[in-house]
């Protein structure tokens, strides 16, 4: 019998991925809010609590969007339950930053730096 490589957590954590990034877009589009968008999203093992991971166009506009994503999260979980996700319970939602995207921007700047600081390297082998 082969065996499972996801857990339920993961496989529901993907369907809420796909459908909180409609919600999630659609609720930048209708509030006002900084463009976001959804990277990841983490669910306890009893499917109460959903972590939503997000990332941000400019960085600085991060951390106010994760706050008003935040205020109206019992809205987007209330769009949830009527999307046509099949769950008993849709879990409480919480939002928060992913700066992934950023620390990842920022090792690419200094390496671009430090290499430009560098001596080409000499390409003759004895």
């Amino acid at each position: 019998m082969p065996s499972r490589d996801f857990k339920r957590t993961d496989r529901i954590g993907a369907e809420l991925r796909r459908e909180l990034g409609l919600l999630v877009h659609a609720a930048v589009r209708d509030h006002g809010l900084p463009s976001v968008s959804v990277s990841d999203v983490e669910i306890t093992r009893d499917l109460d609590w959903a972590t939503v991971w997000v990332t941000a166009l400019l960085p600085d506009q991060g951390l106010p969007a994760v706050k008003a994503l935040n205020q109206i999260s019992h809205e987007i979980r209330h769009s949830l339950a009527h999307s046509g996700m099949r769950m008993r319970r849709v879990p409480e939602l919480k939002f928060k930053y992913d700066d992934s995207v950023d620390k990842g921007e920022r090792i690419d700047t200094l390496l671009r730096e430090q290499a430009r600081t560098l001596p080409p390297a000499d390409d003759k082998q004895d």
